[in-house]
């Protein structure tokens, strides 16, 4: 038979599509014996001709643009279920958190996945205008990229890099945020803030530096911006990773600046009655506005820990702060054996409560938590060090639970064993579901990802939708984030991922 390693070839191929990466292992496997060396050794003019079509391939893959092509999945198709559980009816939450605006969710009514790949570039922040377009930040450390994306197609309507680090490295993971008026404020890494629009004058999908706030003065070259963050008479806070905090000044003064004299891992958080909270590896400091300067109102120490746990990205808490109702923050320390969620008054930081949450020597967030009125969800990102903690079908520890503020006690109300490796989830108050990027252990060996809901009251599944498969599909600490539109999107390693009901 001529072609017989063709056709062997091609039953290998639709075996691995249809089981997953254990084919191709036994396969590489069976090359042990001398035999099976033998008769698949290729001659040259086989090694030539796969050699040109892989570098075919890659050209192709360069000069498509970003965005036109899916997402490429993995194997296992017939492995891992593309759907569980069921459509829900909506039962809105009354949540009256500051910050907490009421999005909808999917609802699982025959949902609807597309995803646009964008090669090598992940987009870590996503937010969405009130034109309802996406606004990403992209790239890989230093280098990093904004983006303006149709939330439709997911194909980039304008781009624009950011500047290079002038000195030492930047901080690989930064904060943007929207300001009412559409323009993003995002730090760079040659210590500069900038403001720059979304939208011409026309309406069209536009990237254009409006202002520009050198830093460099007061920012030695050592340190790095971490996150900007507005407060409600229209400053605009920054946070480094030293410690350094401060803001600039709406009526074009100065900026201003004060030492924290202690390492931030996480963005700041401003609240309504203009309280700005900087969580450090060790305390949580509340910094207020008197006599034009910045003044430290409050510090409140928490359990650091004895070292930093796989699934953090520094020793100390792994969260930022959260605004609960009735002048509640909550964050997490870094206890052992079991870390905490801890609630302190905003005004005066006394500590009004904490829980544990997961198991001993098992616990560890990096990332928001979300706030669901007095209470709050934390998603456990114990044991995730990187993209590889999650192929050949491994996941790590993982869990969800949900502590609530009775009184004076932190009660908790529900844990989920669902693994969400490394997401913030998101809460629909109008749909009344958590979502969550989750994983599952596949004896397979399958890489598949799927945007979870489960009753955000109880905690259990709603329903489960499959996203994908392979770590193209991991969002390596990137959130979910709800659209207007009703549809669920999340940033990961090679693109970006879109859930939403069917559309009629």
């Amino acid at each position: 038979m001529r072609f017989w390693r063709t056709a062997v070839l091609l039953g290998l191929g639709l075996l691995w599509w249809w089981l997953g990466p254990l084919v191709p292992l036994l396969a590489l496997a069976g090359l042990a014996h001398p035999r099976v060396r033998r008769a698949w050794r290729p001659g040259r003019r086989t090694v030539g001709g796969w050699g040109l079509a892989l570098a075919v391939l890659a050209g192709l893959l360069v000069l498509v643009p970003d965005g036109l092509l899916p997402l490429p999945s993995g194997s296992g198709a017939l492995v891992t279920p593309g759907y569980t559980g069921r459509p829900v009816t909506p039962q809105p939450l009354t949540l009256d958190a500051p910050g907490t605006a009421a999005v909808a969710g999917p609802l699982g009514l025959s949902p609807e996945v597309d995803t646009a790949w964008y090669g090598a570039e992940q987009c870590a922040g996503i937010d969405v205008t009130t034109g309802g377009r996406l606004v990403a930040l992209c790239g890989e450390g230093d280098d990093q990229r904004l983006r303006v994306i149709d939330a439709d197609t997911l194909r980039p309507l304008a781009g624009k890099d950011l500047p290079d680090p002038d000195g030492a490295p930047g901080c690989a993971r930064v904060g943007f945020h929207l300001d009412a008026a559409d323009r993003v404020v995002v730090p760079t890494a040659d210590r500069q803030v900038l403001v720059v629009a979304t939208a011409d004058g026309a309406g069209e999908a536009d990237l254009t530096t409006l202002e520009t706030h050198d830093l460099g003065a007061l920012v030695p070259d050592d340190d790095c911006l971490l996150s900007v963050a507005p407060d409600s008479d229209g400053r605009i806070w920054f946070v480094t990773r030293q410690g350094r905090a401060g803001f600039l000044d709406p009526l074009g003064g100065p900026p201003q600046l004060l030492e924290l004299d202690e390492e931030v891992a996480n963005p700041l958080t401003t609240g309504p009655d203009g309280g700005v909270y900087v969580v450090t590896v060790g305390s949580v400091a509340r910094l207020d506005v008197r006599g034009g300067e910045p003044v430290l109102t409050w510090r409140s120490d928490y359990e650091r820990g004895s070292a930093t746990k796989p699934g953090q990205l520094a020793q100390g808490s792994g969260s930022p702060a959260t605004l609960l109702a009735d002048g509640l923050i909550a964050i997490t320390d870094n206890a052992n054996p079991r870390m905490h969620v801890v609630v302190l008054d905003g005004a005066d930081g006394e500590r009004v409560c904490q829980a544990e949450v997961f198991d001993d020597d098992a616990s560890a967030s990096q990332g928001a938590l979300v706030a669901v009125g007095r209470g709050v969800v934390v998603a456990n990102t114990h044991g995730y060090d990187g993209v590889l903690r999650t192929v050949l079908g491994r996941v790590p520890t993982g869990g969800l639970a949900r502590v609530d503020v009775v009184g004076r006690e932190c009660v908790p109300a529900w844990t989920s064993e669902v693994v969400s490796p490394s997401a913030t989830p998101a809460v629909s108050a109008q749909a009344g579901l958590l979502y969550s990027w989750t994983k599952r252990k596949s004896w397979w060996g399958v890489d598949a990802w799927y945007l979870t809901a489960l009753d955000v009251r109880t905690g259990r599944p709603a329903f489960s939708v499959r996203t994908g498969r392979g770590p193209l599909l991991d969002n390596h600490w990137s959130e979910v984030t709800l659209g207007p539109d009703g549809a669920a999107y999340v940033a990961t390693l090679g693109g970006l991922v879109r859930v939403r009901d069917e559309q009629r």
